[in-house]
């Protein structure tokens, strides 16, 4: 294996890191949307429930002051969470563009080579060619006399 094949697989394994890694981020994304949702649900459940019942009403401003607590604390975990995948997603898209360097590195190695061997085998042509070429020796040709 060459070089260039060990840097294509080291790559490609950072690039599975990396897409496991956004796969998780996105996840707890979607988790701390569906927690937000469901505060906001349950804000406004309490509140249809305040106005029915009078008992109730008298617990609701403190009820809505934590909830609001609770709600600026989702969007501040929400937050942090959005960056880390923005973070999470710019390191993928610079590991694939790493990976294709590789790749083209490579590729270009592979060409390299192959025109290596075909000058090798041409001048090797020539050579046999040559050699045949010595040993019919001189033709008599049209004399210039």
């Amino acid at each position: 294996m060459s070089w260039a094949e060990s840097l294509i697989k080291l790559a490609n394994y950072e690039l599975e890191a990396l897409q496991k890694r956004v796969a998780e981020v996105a996840r707890r994304r979607v988790q701390a949307e569906m927690a937000l949702a469901l505060l906001e649900a349950t804000a406004e459940a309490e509140s249809d429930y305040a106005k029915s019942n009078p008992e109730a009403s008298l617990y609701h401003a403190d009820f809505l002051a934590g909830m609001r607590q609770r709600k600026a604390d989702a969007l501040v975990q929400l937050g942090r969470i959005e960056v880390e995948e923005a973070g999470a997603r710019d390191a993928l898209a610079e590991a694939f563009e790493v990976q294709k360097k590789y790749e083209l590195v490579a590729q270009n190695q592979r060409l390299a080579h192959a025109r290596e061997l075909a000058r090798r085998e041409n001048a090797e042509l020539d050579e046999i060619g040559l050699r045949a070429a010595r040993s019919q020796g001189p033709k008599a040709g049209p004399s210039l006399r």
